[in-house]
């Protein structure tokens, strides 16, 4: 019986750490694939419900690299844990065709404008914006795309789109590709409070990058900034490393939206260790502070290189020194 008594010792001590490692909130979109794969996670409050949206991929024919198929997926929660799929966003307009995905969202006057990339043209992705009064269904602008970066530092490429409204303006935050094409870093346009959101509204801020790789963690990628504001300065949550690099997420603070500094030469929240749900990445942040003030910072992580993606949550305190993981 001895024998038998330590080999159940030894199984259970192999289980516990698999079951201790697994998030409160741990979401994949089952539907696209058949296994659970969202990406680039984006939460806001809307109408009592919590309102998540994602990107799926949902595979064409002779897509030999794995760029074309994206769509945009919606999720509702009650309490931020557990999340029922209740749409997708599929392509319509034709600078749509190849796909959609990584969206952004901000809620005025009782409407939801979601701001999102084409997906599968290279230097020619640019974001695009539509409007939703029930955070569902969306009307295209008819401006679509509403915004490309320009000039020597950048290949012209925009992507993964958050707009953030601090000190009477709007920011339109975007990841593109330097001049080579190689490195992904940050750039910013603005827009009047007043902003329709069209294309003609955004005004390219700099013509160079915001931030831009400089760590060893962050490989040669930058992207995926997310924001907040907190005591009159603006925190950004940035991805750095390409996925499964592995990414990880940084926080850079600003008091202008434009020249910004990093808290730290580490990453604030780093994949996880070998065996664990996110060990190939701790990735794309989305940093979301709910009607009570409390913040959550949402993100994506796999532990099997990309074939499998899911979305989970932490909470997140502050203090003088700026935000930390509450534990």
């Amino acid at each position: 019986m001895k024998p038998i008594v330590n080999l159940l010792f030894i199984l259970i001590l192999g289980i516990a750490p698999a079951l201790a490692q697994q998030p409160k909130m741990k979401f994949g979109d089952t539907t696209a694939l058949g296994r659970p794969f969202s990406k680039d996670p984006m939460v806001i409050k809307f109408k009592g419900r919590y309102l998540m949206y994602y990107s799926v991929h949902r595979p064409v024919k002779n897509d030999g690299d794995g760029m074309q198929g994206w769509q945009i997926g919606i999720a509702a929660s009650d309490d931020l844990f557990n999340w029922k799929r209740i749409g997708e966003i599929a392509p319509e307009a034709v600078y749509e065709k190849q796909g959609l995905c990584a969206p952004g969202a901000i809620i005025r006057n009782d409407t939801v404008h979601l701001f999102y990339q084409t997906y599968g043209n290279g230097p020619k992705d640019a974001i695009c914006h539509a409007i939703s009064t029930d955070g569902v269904n969306f009307t295209r602008d008819a401006s679509n795309p509403i915004f490309h970066p320009t000039g020597r530092w950048t290949n012209g490429r925009a992507i993964d789109a958050e707009v953030h409204l601090f000190d009477n303006r709007y920011f339109l935050y975007f990841a593109t590709r330097d001049s080579s094409g190689r490195i992904q870093q940050q750039g910013v346009a603005t827009t009047s409070t007043n902003s329709s959101f069209d294309r003609d509204s955004w005004t390219q801020a700099t013509d160079k990058s915001i931030l831009y790789p400089q760590l060893p963690w962050e490989g040669m990628c930058v992207e995926g900034a997310s924001i907040i504001t907190r005591n009159k300065k603006l925190y950004m949550f940035y991805a750095g490393s390409y996925n499964n690099a592995p990414q990880q997420i940084g926080v850079a603070v600003s008091t202008d939206g434009i020249s910004w500094k990093r808290l730290s030469d580490q990453p604030f929240l780093k994949n996880g260790k070998p065996g664990e749900w996110n060990s190939s990445e701790s990735g794309h942040p989305c940093i979301f502070e709910d009607s009570d003030g409390k913040t959550w910072l949402f993100y994506q992580g796999n532990n099997d290189n990309g074939r499998t993606w899911y979305l989970s949550n932490l909470p997140i305190g502050w203090n003088n020194k700026g935000p930390y993981l509450i534990k």
